[in-house]
């Protein structure tokens, strides 16, 4: 009867030079999302103001959440020590929470604003391109951050790319009504839609304030080098 070979156990998650990749990878996107949100919270609200548009102005605002919320995650991973980029993720984490939060309630009061009777927005071309460039390119920044968040196990990286997922919903919303008000004169649209918006925003900050955005590397290394089915359905279900 033949011996059974040993069984071997696979590797606890990513080893210690592809963990340092991808936390550089990390830095990389984190401040070209910085630097892609300043630029568009530059031209959005001075779009804004000429177009009298409270949309425009909001999306500009949301700009600067989203930079708060990304150079939470910049100053996590600027330590080149894992264990303190472990031991900042916390508090990097609430300030995500925080950062959706604000947006919540800005985007629900502006939209209540602006259904009660707010100022009639003029067209403005400026707007409705930044708000296309920003649906295209923000998803690339979202998608590739996720992926690298999700392998190291930062459920930080996680939290702040669906905050961008979150803008590229924003610019969504700010397109479809500016291009309704544009088109058919139809001031309701974007206020209606960005309420859902706000819930999105909410229900987000809730699970980045509890830390539900990714599986931990502790997870994989404590089930033997493989997370558990419920904890990969919760890593699929919060970052996907």
């Amino acid at each position: 009867m033949a011996t059974p070979l040993p069984m071997t156990r696979k590797p606890a998650g990513p080893t210690p030079e592809r963990r340092a990749r991808l936390a550089r990878t990390i830095r990389f996107l984190v401040m070209a999302t910085i630097a892609y949100n300043v630029i568009e919270a530059v031209v959005a609200i001075s779009a804004g103001t000429v177009a009298s548009s409270t949309a425009l102005i909001g999306f500009g605002l949301d700009s600067i959440v989203e930079v708060a919320s990304a150079a939470a995650v910049a100053w996590q991973f600027a330590a080149r020590d894992p264990e303190v980029r472990e031991s900042r993720e916390h508090l990097a984490l609430r300030i995500i929470a925080v950062s959706f939060f604000t947006l919540a309630a800005y985007v629900t009061f502006e939209a209540v604003r602006g259904l009660i009777g707010g100022a009639d927005a003029e067209h403005s071309t400026v707007g409705l391109v930044l708000a296309a460039v920003s649906v295209a390119v923000m998803p690339i920044l979202s998608a590739a951050q996720r992926k690298a968040g999700r392998e190291l196990g930062s459920a930080s990286a996680v939290a702040d790319s669906k905050q961008t997922l979150l803008c590229t919903y924003l610019s969504a919303v700010l397109l479809v009504g500016l291009a309704l008000n544009s088109l058919f004169g139809w001031s309701w649209a974007d206020p209606l839609a960005a309420l859902a918006i706000a819930a999105i925003a909410v229900r987000e900050g809730v699970n980045a304030w509890k830390g539900d955005n990714c599986c931990a590397p502790a997870a994989v290394l404590t089930n033997g080098g493989a997370a558990t089915d419920d904890c990969e359905d919760d890593c699929r279900g919060h970052a996907e």
